[in-house]
C-alpha cells in the first residue's frame, strides 16, 4: 500500500510517520499492493486531528478521522474504524455470493473473523426511494442559496463554469464544501 503522509499546523516527527506507516500499514491485508492510502495530521491547540482516505483499484473510497488530545491515540481510533469499515466490506462481499472473493485478490480466503455483530451481519442495503430532476447551470453559491432554502445538507447541480455535475454540502464545522468530478 502506498501511504501519503501530510501535515497541517504541525511537524511530522519520523516517529509520527513510522506509527502511522505501521498502524495503516496493516491494512494490506485487505487491499491490493498498488492501493493509495492518504493520511492528514492536523493540531489545533492540545488536539491532534488525523484523517485518512484509503482509494482502492476497486471498490468504495473508505475514509475515517479522529480528534484526539493524544495523536496516537488519535491513530489507533482511526484505525480501528478503517479495520471495522474494511471487514464489513469484506463480509458484504461475502454475503453477496461472491465466495471466495476478496478486495485484495480474487483468489484470496475470506477472513474467518468471528468478531461481527448481528447487526454487522444482517446489514442490507435497500434504495428506498429513487428521485430524478432537472438541473439547470449554477454557480456554486447559487446551488448553496439553493441547499438552504429546501433544508436539505447537500445539493447537486450542473457547474455553470465546467458544465459538470458538483455536489455542494453543510460540513459539520458550519462551513461549505464542494465535491467534484476530477
Amino acid at each position: 500500500m502506498n501511504i501519503i503522509i501530510s501535515g497541517k499546523q504541525i511537524e511530522l516527527t519520523d516517529g509520527i510517520k513510522s506509527s502511522i506507516e505501521e498502524k495503516i500499514g496493516k491494512l494490506d491485508y485487505y487491499l491490493h499492493p498498488s492501493t493509495e492510502a492518504k493520511v492528514t495530521v492536523s493540531a489545533k491547540k492540545a488536539r491532534h486531528k488525523i484523517e485518512v482516505t484509503i482509494i482502492p483499484i476497486s471498490g468504495p473510497i473508505i475514509r475515517a478521522e479522529d480528534i484526539e488530545e493524544n495523536l496516537y491515540a488519535a491513530i489507533d481510533v482511526v484505525y480501528d474504524k478503517l479495520n471495522t469499515q474494511l471487514r464489513k466490506y469484506k463480509k458484504r462481499l461475502q454475503d453477496r455470493h461472491h465466495v471466495n472473493e476478496s478486495i485484495r485478490y480474487q483468489t484470496d480466503d475470506l477472513l474467518e473473523d468471528s468478531d461481527y455483530s448481528e447487526d454487522e451481519e444482517n446489514i442490507d442495503i435497500v434504495i428506498e426511494r429513487h428521485k430524478k430532476f432537472d438541473m439547470k447551470p449554477m454557480s456554486a453559491e447559487e446551488a448553496v442559496l439553493q441547499m438552504d432554502l429546501i433544508g436539505h445538507d447537500f445539493y447537486m447541480f450542473r457547474n455553470v463554469d465546467t458544465d459538470d455535475i458538483s455536489i455542494v454540502y453543510r460540513r459539520r464545522n458550519g462551513g461549505y464544501g464542494m465535491i467534484e468530478h476530477e
